[in-house]
């Protein structure tokens, strides 16, 4: 009989010992099946722990030391394209978890992001000269659609239509 000690989750860090334990079991058996990972390994961890130390470091594709300036710069791009959306952006970084992806971001790039927003809606200044409307360019324009028409976009958004979802509960029609 287990008694409530033996059961207990353990809350420090990880020791060597236990990384060895986690690595050699997921090596042997493969990833998955976190929950039942600790008991089958014999760790006094819970499974979300063994997942995330997993992940985050052991795996042995992670990519260790720091961010090169292309990695940089594709991680802003992404971030305006995706928003806080870390796994997808990590996904686009071989080699980089979503951890190390939203810590570097919170870290290095949220102030400069702010920072240069910040600077995009400042008013410009009256010495400025202003573009004319022939210099600026249609995000559709291209030197191959030449006697298309300019209006349409050669990818057409498509909106699919909304539908209002309800519950529908089977036990009020018996009745």
């Amino acid at each position: 009989m287990e008694t409530k000690d033996d059961s207990a989750e353990k809350e420090e860090a990880w020791s060597s010992h236990e990384d060895e334990i986690l690595l050699n079991y997921v090596q042997v058996r493969g990833e998955g099946n976190w929950r039942n990972l600790p008991k089958r390994a014999g760790l006094k961890r819970c499974g979300e722990s063994c997942k995330q130390r997993w992940l985050n470091y052991l795996k042995p594709t992670i990519s260790r030391g720091n961010i090169s300036l292309d990695e940089h710069e594709l991680i802003i791009r992404l971030h305006k394209l995706l928003g806080n959306r870390w796994s997808i952006i990590a996904g686009r970084l071989p080699g980089r978890t979503e951890e190390e992806i939203k810590n570097y971001w919170n870290t290095y790039l949220r102030k400069e992001a702010e920072e240069n927003q910040n600077n995009k809606n400042e008013f410009p200044s009256t010495s400025m000269t202003t573009t004319s409307m022939s210099s600026v360019q249609s995000p559709w324009y291209s030197e191959n659609s030449v006697g298309t028409n300019p209006t349409e976009s050669p990818n057409p958004v498509i909106r699919p239509k909304v539908v209002r979802l309800s519950k529908f509960n089977l036990s009020c029609q018996d009745r």
